[in-house]
């Protein structure tokens, strides 16, 4: 490669960062300016309002996670919330979500991404935005992928009079094939170009975001300003003779995965085509989940499942293929996020996840952005709503990971999908362990395990109903759905991006 290898969920996100590297720009540079090009190309799935983390591995330096995922406001027990349900077409099934303006969490997105590039990047910030605010400007055209996800969220982006604005002009929803342009948010960034991060906390920036939320939020002027970047050190693991390094606690995604991998490894079944190990290590890994996600204000106690003792026990259980613990039913979500992995020519390496949950249903006009409802996320309350005790980072599923062979990154790898961000990951990591190519490992049929129910994709085997533990069944897709995430991922050789959610991959 040339300049360097880059895979994304719309093919505009993947242009952006093209255009980045070739123009000087390192992976950090590329990274950034995509992602916030994302927010218009895929402005249904991220936005500045909402939260992420990128792993960066930078060469000749120890790998570096960007945690910027959204906070908890301080709470205020008394006042009285606008936080109420929407139902949402999702497939083949209906699904609840909460939205309002109680639904809205400390933003991380914004500050995060700026803070890679202050620490990171080569290329001038205005270089790094250009493409961004050039797509917000000429406006952008709807793929399938993201007509589809307007489609089912129609509910959500045009609940507030300036969502109707925006996503449907002409009274209907944009879908795809229709142009968008969000020059708001165009002249939001350009804000950011000389004000920086501290106008959408500090400055006039805040002060929209606090309008729009209103007295039946949570977010204050402190809550913004007090928010924080964590620079954590990743969590690493051996698998299959590579290093992996992925997002540490408090999110939780990062430790199932690598849970479920070691289970998989130290049983010595990663190399087997019995889809029931695969299973059942899911269940054991949803029961582990439940065991150690009791208290709401602990968000570190998922890291006991990884001690030695604690790890053997569901080792055992894995190994003797006894039926896990009734893990009850992961909460629905869309999986509203979306993913970035770049390699650049010199081997530095970034994968980034954002996601703006399904959004709140309220814009801040004077900015183009839609915030976010992660505190109406079930999968990160699972506690119950609105139970925290102070401000303090929620836990989530976001996995940016990069496995590393002795010459440097391999493969890098995230994926949107949720509660599906483990078992889409999972799954592209073993295809590639059976030597598959990368396009056929992100392309082949998964897998997922809900609850006591096995979602399974088109041409997956099914298993005999002997073979099932007992009180599991199985709900059969007729085609390959965003259900089940969506894997964007580059080797120093391949880039793609999964069709699910309309992703490209290139090598430039």
């Amino acid at each position: 490669m040339k300049y360097g290898a880059i895979a994304g969920g719309e093919k505009t996100t993947v242009q952006s960062a093209r255009e980045i590297l070739e123009n000087g720009g390192n992976a950090f540079d590329a990274a950034v300016g995509a992602v916030f090009t994302s927010m218009v190309s895929e402005c249904n799935l991220t936005g500045p309002g909402g939260g992420g983390a990128l792993l960066a591995c930078p060469v000749n330096s120890d790998p570096v996670l960007f945690d910027f995922f959204v906070d908890t406001p301080p709470p205020q027990s008394k006042k009285e919330l606008d936080f109420f349900s929407v139902w949402v077409d999702f497939g083949p099934e209906q699904q609840e979500f909460h939205i309002g303006q109680g639904s809205v969490a400390v933003p991380g997105n914004t500050a995060g991404l700026l803070k890679v590039h202050e620490r990171l990047g080569q290329l001038p910030l205005k270089l790094v935005l250009a493409p961004a605010i050039e797509a917000a400007r000429q406006g952008i055209v709807f793929n399938e992928a993201q007509g589809y996800i307007n489609e089912i969220l129609e509910p959500i982006l045009t609940h507030s009079e300036s969502g109707k604005a925006l996503f449907a002009p002409d009274g209907n929803i944009l879908k795809a094939g229709d142009q968008f342009h969000n020059l708001a948010f165009a002249d939001f960034m350009e804000e950011l170009i000389t004000q920086g991060a501290d106008f959408f906390y500090k400055g006039r920036g805040s002060t929209y975001m606090l309008n729009a939320v209103g007295q039946n939020g949570l977010l204050t002027a402190d809550s913004l300003a007090n928010y924080k970047v964590v620079e954590r050190v990743p969590l690493k693991s051996r698998f299959n003779d590579k290093t992996i390094y992925t997002n540490p606690m408090p999110s939780v995604g990062g430790t199932l995965i690598t849970f479920t991998l070691q289970l998989l490894e130290r049983a010595h079944t990663t190399s087997s085509t019995d889809i029931m190990n695969l299973v059942r290590a899911m269940q054991v890994t949803s029961a582990a989940r439940k065991n150690s996600s009791t208290d709401p204000n602990d968000n570190y106690h998922i890291s006991q499942i990884l001690n030695e003792n604690t790890f053997e026990r569901y080792l055992e259980q894995y190994r003797s293929l006894q039926t896990a613990a009734e893990a009850g039913n992961n909460p629905p979500s869309s999986g509203s996020t979306t993913q970035v992995s770049i390699i650049d020519k010199a081997g530095n390496a970034a994968s980034v996840t954002t996601t703006n949950g399904e959004g709140c249903g309220y814009l801040i006009p004077e900015l183009g952005v839609m915030l976010n409802n992660m505190l109406g996320e079930e999968d990160l309350n699972p506690s119950g709503f609105h139970n925290f005790l102070r401000q303090q980072r929620l836990p989530t599923m976001i996995s940016p990971t990069v496995i590393m062979g002795n010459d440097g990154p391999e493969l890098v790898i995230g994926s949107g999908g949720s509660n599906r961000i483990r078992s889409a990951m999972i799954q592209v990591i073993l295809n590639l362990m059976k030597n598959m190519d990368l396009e056929r490992a992100i392309q082949s049929s998964r897998i997922h395990l809900e609850g006591n129910v096995l979602h399974c994709e088109p041409e997956i085997p099914i298993p005999d109903e002997y073979e099932l533990p007992e009180g599991m069944s199985i709900h059969q897709w007729g085609v390959q759905n965003l259900f089940f995430g969506g894997v964007n991922a580059v080797t120093p050789e391949e880039a793609v991006g999964d069709p699910r959610r309309g992703g490209s991959g290139l090598i430039c």
